[in-house]
């Protein structure tokens, strides 16, 4: 790694020089400006780790010094270096953006640590900045919302452990966003320019999943009709994200166990391995070391998957992200053709604040998008946002009505495909996977609609 590169700007010219040395010693890559008219200029044509900048410049005082760079360089940490008995206004730096102050006269030793820590501190922030510019980019703004603790501290744990090939087993209830936190490892990784292979364990019957994720021979089995190449072949080079995989299977556990182990795959049907490279992330809403000793989960597997674990926080225990996600789901719902919505109520909102949201992030989306279809105005009002039972008694919500117009979509496929579900995913433009996975959801069974 090259060495930080640290911005010094002192009057002092002794001074000036002595940091220089002490810093250049230690193996620092080191500018000294002596003026801040010179800070000024080689700011606007470099870029720096650390700047350290005494509080009492030739015209101008640090703290202000600092604000002009952070203007153009706002994740830069700043040290203040400040004589002894101006400590109300280090305070004071610190409350502006400063990282930290020193009082002089300072022992070397603590400056060197101070700019360590800064130096990580600046590289982690600008990790985390370009990982939300990147979801920005890739997945929309919902999708990097992080004002609260819990899903800063994510996000810093995601920016640290992407460029690891290290595997990732990412824990959350239902709703909190395990695919979404699993892409943007991918997206910030240096995988990023190969593919992103995600499957669904629990929602693709067993006889089906080992060909799903290994690919399979022509004619390895009934309706093998031509050769597939599996999930960890198509994501060669890339990543493979193994969606609540506390439901797969045993034996295909120990398959995959082997994958893992040898970096090889055996397509059903095949006769010669082949070769993968792939990093895997894993996602589940059970507790893995919990299933280990119930003998539901191989504990061999649990150790391989099991590096580095990510614990996604619920939405109620976010609740200062609630507001940012509403602004956000009023743009994306309400600014359709049909629809004018652009605000919502104080007292819809608090009554957003108060529930529990046992649905986490998707179902908050599902009930903006009710409120937003149910609108008459451009104001979302607190009578739209979740309904007792009294005022929709006659009325389903927005959610209910799409799960029955999917389960009655589907049926009505596979009655024209006779059960058939080859068929029935290109007509209705799925890829057979996400079918089977709706198909679960809904209780239908393609063998009840074969003729």
């Amino acid at each position: 790694m090259a060495p930080s590169r640290i911005l010094v700007v002192d009057d002092d010219k002794n001074l000036l020089d002595l940091i220089g040395i002490r810093l250049e010693t230690t193996g620092y890559d080191v500018t000294l400006a002596g003026h801040e008219r010179e800070a000024k200029k080689i700011v606007a044509g470099a870029v720096f780790d650390v700047a350290v900048v005494d509080l009492q410049l030739v015209n101008q005082d640090g703290i202000s010094l600092m604000e002009e760079i952070h203007r153009s360089h706002p994740y830069l940490p700043v040290i203040i270096l400040t004589a002894h008995g101006s400590i109300e206004s280090a305070v004071d730096a610190m409350q502006r953006g400063a990282f930290t102050y020193l009082t002089k006269p300072f022992d070397s030793r603590e400056l060197i640590i101070q700019i360590e820590r800064a130096a990580e501190t600046g590289r982690l922030t600008g990790e985390v900045q370009r990982l939300r510019t990147l979801l920005e980019e890739n997945y929309g703004f919902a999708n990097i919302i992080a004002k609260s603790e819990s899903m800063r501290s994510v996000l810093d744990q995601v920016a640290r452990i992407a460029g690891t090939e290290s595997n990732v087993v990412i824990y959350g209830a239902s709703g909190t966003g395990k695919e979404l936190i699993a892409k943007a490892i991918h997206i910030s990784s240096p995988r990023k320019d190969f593919p992103f292979m995600a499957i669904n364990c629990a929602a693709i019957p067993e006889s089906l999943l080992e060909s799903e994720l290994f690919g399979h021979a022509k004619g390895a089995f009934t309706g093998a009709i031509r050769k597939n190449k599996g999930l960890f072949a198509r994501a060669d080079k890339g990543t493979v994200f193994l969606d609540e995989i506390g439901d797969m299977p045993l034996a295909l556990q120990a398959k995959l166990l082997r994958v893992l182990q040898e970096r090889i795959i055996m397509p059903l049907g095949g006769e010669e391995p082949l070769a993968i490279d792939v990093r895997v992330i894993a996602a589940t809403n059970k507790n893995l070391k919990e299933e280990v000793q119930r003998g539901n989960f191989r504990e061999d597997l649990f150790y391989r998957i099991h590096v580095i674990p990510i614990e996604l926080p619920l939405l109620k225990s976010r609740k200062e992200d609630i507001p940012p996600l509403v602004e956000h789901f009023i743009k994306k719902y309400g600014r359709r053709p049909e629809k004018s919505v652009t605000a919502i109520t104080k007292a819809a909102l608090h009554k957003l604040m108060l529930h529990d949201w046992p649905g986490n992030v998707r179902e908050l989306e599902n009930s903006i998008e009710f409120a937003v279809a149910m609108a008459t105005g451009n104001t979302i009002t607190d009578e739209l946002i979740l309904p007792s039972e009294a005022d929709h008694a006659s009325l389903p919500t927005f959610t209910e009505a799409k799960a029955g117009f999917e389960k009655t979509y589907l049926a009505n496929l596979l009655k024209v495909t006779s059960g058939n579900v080859s068929k029935a995913s290109e007509l209705a433009g799925k890829y057979r996977a996400d079918l089977y996975n709706l198909l679960k959801k809904h209780g239908l069974s393609p063998e009840d609609f074969k003729q």
